[in-house]
């Protein structure tokens, strides 16, 4: 899977003559869903995409069975995770490269065994790399050309726009930066949507021509019925290929989805791997907290994402170094205060915690009855540092006193900071 581009998210103003606004569309979307290369092309080829046939094995055993359900010329064997530069990788066991090209049905489990149940290390991975646990043997396509065809939601149409190019399989970015005039953006009415007329011009556009106008423009249609099928919020297909079979194939795939819409698209959230995921942000969001790991030592306890933001600052400011972003959100419960305590006294690195809250939506005599239940359940021994401000606070406030627990209460996030560190 090849990482997504960064010309979705540029301000382009001077090379497309507009602000282009194609980050992740809706400010609550926080948990970033990836798939990996081989789940991506299951969501294509399930909505009538056309894409690589393709096996996937865990073993030389799987391996072999793959290789019996289809013969191409050439078998491309690609190592799978959520890391780019996999071609250019080397494995803990020596083995040099995470995608093989083979024209021998043979070689296809020893390159299979080389790669899975090894870390492969690469320019996107941590040092010691990252475990491959599944491999994709596909068809190995013959590419005439490539093009570029991406759908996104943007803010600025209030609905989907098509990024379209007939220079694809490069960075599109330097395609914009460039030749600009080779780059097409296309906004489509969200209740029309892709009509035959859009998605022809588009493959025009791409330089399909003939019958090939023809498929490309049925290909174009496809990806927009997946586009809202799966509640997208990009799909970005590089490179959209010419075969020299005439063949219109989508052979590499990044799709983003809306977090919003998981209640309706369990299917696609049940297949997250999280096995590369940092194990404190897996069991945060099974609890709805927001939470990245840092490395300093006091641990904070937030609500909203510009106030946890603004804590981490004021920290540092003080000389102290944060441990975590937590941002427990509007509609916290105590069960949720309880599991990020929890989280946070996990880290070996906490030596402090700072609960910094403004009680808007939030009623802050809950964020007070979690945080003593929560001291009281795991036996607290860290330094606690409470700053409440907003609705209830006063009810809030009697509560930490009432509890008789030693919670340093602060007057203001100032204030706060400056105990937190102090604790230390």
């Amino acid at each position: 899977m090849m990482a997504a581009s960064a010309l979705p998210r540029m301000l382009s103003k001077g090379l497309l003559g507009r602000k282009l606004v194609g980050i992740t569309p809706l400010a609550s979307s926080v948990r970033n869903l990836n798939l990996l290369e081989y789940q991506s092309k299951e969501l294509l080829d399930k909505h009538g995409v056309t894409v690589q046939k393709f096996k996937m094995a865990e073993s030389a055993e799987q391996a072999k069975e793959a290789v019996k359900t289809f013969t191409p010329a050439e078998y491309v064997i690609k190592a799978q995770i959520l890391a780019g530069g996999r071609g250019k990788g080397t494995f803990d066991n020596g083995f040099k490269g995470g995608v093989h090209l083979t024209k021998q049905a043979g070689d296809v489990p020893m390159l299979v065994s080389s790669m899975a149940g090894h870390r492969l290390v690469t320019k996107q991975t941590p040092k010691d790399g990252i475990m491959v646990r599944k491999v994709m043997v596909a068809e190995s396509v013959d590419i005439l050309r490539e093009t570029y065809f991406c759908i996104l939601m943007d803010r600025e149409y209030n609905g989907p726009v098509v990024i379209a190019s007939p220079d694809g399989g490069v960075d599109i970015e330097e395609v914009a930066e460039k030749t600009p005039e080779r780059l097409r953006t296309v906004p489509i009415d969200i209740h029309e949507g892709m009509t035959e007329e859009t998605a022809r011009d588009l493959a025009a556009f791409l330089n399909f021509h003939g019958e090939l106008q023809d498929k490309a423009a049925a290909e174009i249609q496809a990806l927009y019925r997946l586009f809202l099928a799966v509640d997208a919020t990009q799909v970005e297909i590089n490179p959209l290929i010419e075969t020299p079979q005439g063949q219109v194939v989508a052979v590499d795939a990044k799709i983003q989805f809306d977090d919003n819409a998981a209640f309706r698209q369990k299917e696609i959230f049940a297949m997250e791997d999280s096995s590369e995921s940092d194990p404190r942000e897996v069991e945060a969001a099974k609890h709805n907290l927001n939470y990245i790991g840092m490395d300093g030592n006091i641990g904070c306890l937030v609500n909203g994402a510009g106030l946890a933001m603004a804590t981490m600052d004021i920290i540092k400011l003080h000389g102290g170094e944060p441990a975590n972003f937590l941002d427990c959100g509007g509609g916290v419960q105590e069960e949720q205060v309880k599991s990020a305590f929890q989280l946070l006294t996990n880290d070996k690195n906490v030596k402090a915690i700072l609960v910094n809250v403004f009680g808007g939506i939030v009623n802050c005599a809950t964020i007070a009855n979690g945080i003593v239940n929560a001291s009281k359940s795991i036996s607290l021994d860290l330094p606690l540092v409470v700053r409440l401000e907003g609705t209830n606070v006063n009810e809030a406030r009697k509560i930490l006193a009432d509890s008789q627990l030693p919670i340093k209460t602060a007057t203001d996030l100032d204030d706060a900071a400056m105990k937190a560190v102090a604790s230390l």
